[in-house]
């Protein structure tokens, strides 16, 4: 398991920088615990108040915000080496905004805030990575908030496939979510989606062949 932790933080943020012997050292004197999860679990509720320090292990959770109608919004997904909600960890108001949910069997290394406190004052690499993680994150939530409430449809499915475009490397972007999963990250409908989908398509736009869709012309996205 120490193997596996090892893997996790490599991925973190946090530990970006971090040499392979100091990152022995944290997993082996750092104190934490790990916490399992089943697939489909309720990690957190919205409204209840964030009390730990944790880093995705091993699994998946996806954070969803849920509106008084039912609506749903996708507003993150963790996966292996994410850091849990870190700008809830010191907050004041330290109230969860969204519900967290297990996608999968999923495991977190969880520490206290006090011991939390105590490995990043002692460490100026980890202090920084840590204002950095927060300053993303920042940078993140801006940038999703406008997508959601400026952005038209259209524009919204325009930029996620520019977007994947961009992370994949390529004018082929390969699914890896549903469709319900990538409407409800943009808190639209699953049929707005898939029509808005098949008029790019028509307008030759994009080419959809399942879960490989082809951009071809980006001026028309």
């Amino acid at each position: 398991m120490e193997k596996i932790i090892k893997n996790a933080l490599t991925r973190c943020p946090l530990f970006n920088d971090v040499s392979e012997q100091r990152l022995e050292q944290i997993v082996a004197s750092a104190k934490h615990k790990l916490v399992k999860f089943d697939k489909k679990d309720i990690y957190i509720l919205a409204g209840m108040p964030y009390r730990h320090v944790d880093i995705v292990v091993e699994g998946e959770m996806v954070a969803r915000m849920v509106s008084l109608s039912g609506k749903s919004v996708e507003v993150s997904r963790l996966v292996v080496g994410d850091l849990v909600a870190p700008a809830f960890i010191f907050a004041k108001d330290n109230l969860m905004p969204v519900s967290v949910e297990t996608e999968k069997e999923t495991t977190v290394m969880r520490m206290s805030k006090a011991d939390f406190v105590e490995l990043i004052d002692t460490d100026p690499v980890l202090r920084r990575n840590f204002i950095a993680t927060l300053s993303n994150i920042d940078v993140f939530l801006t940038k999703k908030m406008r997508v959601l409430s400026l952005f038209t449809v259209r524009e919204k499915v325009g930029y996620f496939l520019k977007e994947a475009s961009g992370k994949q490397g390529s004018n082929v972007v390969l699914l890896d979510k549903s469709r319900q999963e990538i409407a409800e990250s943009f808190g639209i409908q699953k049929f707005s989606l898939l029509r808005t989908m098949s008029e790019l398509q028509e307008v030759g736009a994009i080419r959809v062949e399942g879960k490989r869709i082809t951009i071809l012309d980006r001026s028309k996205l």
